[in-house]
């Protein structure tokens, strides 16, 4: 079945790794949704969070190739895992009227936007939520302000959250 998925990755933080871990999926033809990379609180290890979709099989695939690179320290599947993920957007509207200005601020408060600079006749935004919130608001600022949106997404970032079993979080004692 063909879905959504998401991985994280701890590999070295050296030049050319970014490069390798990308060539490996153009050179299998699998296409990546979105890719961010951050150094750790380890300065010699970064984060990679991919996302992309794939069948089972492909995707098993992937994760081990993953695996079996040298540069790769970890391979985190988070496809069934529960976890937080953000996007990072900014949204650019120019070409404003005051009324469109004030209608983009509400917007922006509605989809939880935080309006970042406003200048004469243009707002910028800064969103972080969920891939599939920021599409909403994008829908909704394109119909809105059609030919004057410019977008710069960031890709998503994820982590596994406190939950152990259940409900219970870890150092919590039942």
């Amino acid at each position: 079945m063909i879905k959504k998925r998401c991985i994280s990755l701890f590999v070295e933080n050296e030049a050319g790794v970014l490069a390798y871990i990308s060539g490996l999926f153009s050179g299998k033809s699998y296409n990546i949704d979105s890719l961010t990379v951050g150094t750790t609180i380890d300065p010699t290890v970064s984060r990679m969070t991919i996302t992309l979709t794939s069948d089972d099989r492909t995707f098993e695939q992937i994760k081990k190739q993953l695996n079996r690179s040298v540069w790769v320290i970890r391979v985190l599947d988070f496809t069934r895992a529960d976890i937080f993920m953000k996007e990072l957007m900014y949204v650019k509207i120019t070409g404003c009227s005051d009324a469109e200005l004030k209608k983009a601020a509400k917007l922006a408060n509605t989809y939880d936007a935080r309006i970042v600079e406003t200048i004469s006749d243009s707002v910028l935004m800064e969103c972080v939520e969920t891939e599939r919130d920021n599409d909403r608001m994008l829908s909704v600022l394109k119909k809105e302000f059609p030919d004057r949106v410019e977008i710069v997404r960031g890709g998503n970032v994820a982590i596994e959250t406190l939950k152990v079993s259940g409900n219970q979080i870890k150092g919590e004692s039942k």
